[in-house]
């Protein structure tokens, strides 16, 4: 196993870092709403009684800390429908209800405007905003829709997308790619077969998730490398749900390799034709590609 290789199945056992907690960016003042427009509650007590205090959550988030595990906790209870649209979110009992400070409370919900989930105005408040309305293509609320009750429109979603990106993607980067990356590319093969072999599959999905990273990358596009992320997410939420990532197979890894020897080669024809036969090697994409037309 190559020196790269270890040091990516270190990491890949290694904790998530946190992150430092965020300071005071109050923009402008929450208007208190009226009691009838407060969040009941009933919504609040109807989560899961281990989320009652955000200090107790070491995981799940990405951003870590307080400030993270609110965002994630918030999203999750929006994109699940528990906090429906045009739903008012009062900072202080958000703040009561988690057991977290009126500043957290507050850099949470920015993050979530961010992505489209809340808007906040002044003397409005904070409201939810509408499905139309949500950066369906950020990767947090990639996740949060397709672990919840969208998890199967989300998961078909992703797979069409995929197969209409990455396809184009690896015919653009056959033969475009420099020597490191290149190579980058075959040792994220050779990753995923060693991880493979060990029963790895957390390794197995970082290596994965790498490798499609770097073609996307290498396809000198600008707008489909700001995909990536899409694909990086798509990649951690269609296979199994306990681990997060695809199931490692030999079918698969041998389209990998077929990849990245077309690439070497600069065999467009031959990377986008694998390409697509790594993305039928997952039932959930088998059903949403169309049937080649008998002539």
């Amino acid at each position: 196993m190559t020196t790269l290789a270890h040091a990516m199945m270190t990491a890949a056992r290694s904790a998530d870092s946190g992150l430092a907690g965020p300071g005071e960016l109050d923009r402008y003042p929450y208007a208190e709403t009226s009691g009838a427009d407060r969040v009941s509650t009933s919504v609040w007590d109807a989560t899961d009684p281990e989320l009652g205090r955000v200090g107790r959550r070491t995981a799940g988030s990405r951003g870590r800390g307080l400030h993270g595990q609110l965002v994630q906790q918030l999203g999750q209870m929006i994109v699940s429908g528990d906090l429906g649209a045009d739903r008012p979110l009062v900072p202080e009992e958000i703040g009561q209800r988690f057991e977290v400070s009126r500043t957290v409370v507050r850099e949470s919900l920015r993050v979530l405007e961010a992505k489209g989930l809340v808007s906040a105005r002044p003397n409005v408040g904070t409201r939810v905003r509408p499905v139309s309305d949500w950066n369906l293509l950020d990767p947090d609320i990639i996740e949060w829709r397709a672990f919840g009750p969208q998890r199967d429109d989300q998961r078909r979603e992703l797979s069409e997308l995929r197969w209409t990106i990455e396809p184009l993607a690896a015919r653009l980067a056959a033969g475009h790619g420099r020597p490191e990356v290149q190579q980058r590319l075959t040792d994220m093969v050779e990753i995923m077969g060693h991880a493979m072999g060990q029963g790895d599959a957390l390794t197995f999905s970082r290596a994965d998730a790498e490798f499609h990273s770097l073609l996307i990358q290498v396809a000198g596009n600008r707008m489909l490398e700001h995909l990536s992320g899409i694909v990086s997410a798509a990649l951690q939420v269609s296979g199994n749900p306990v681990t997060g990532c695809d199931r490692p197979n030999e079918a698969s890894l041998a389209h990998h390799a077929r990849i990245a020897d077309a690439l070497a080669a600069g065999d467009a024809s031959g990377a986008e034709a694998a390409m697509r036969q790594l993305l039928t090697v997952h039932p959930e994409v088998e059903r949403v590609v169309p049937a080649p037309r008998e002539h």
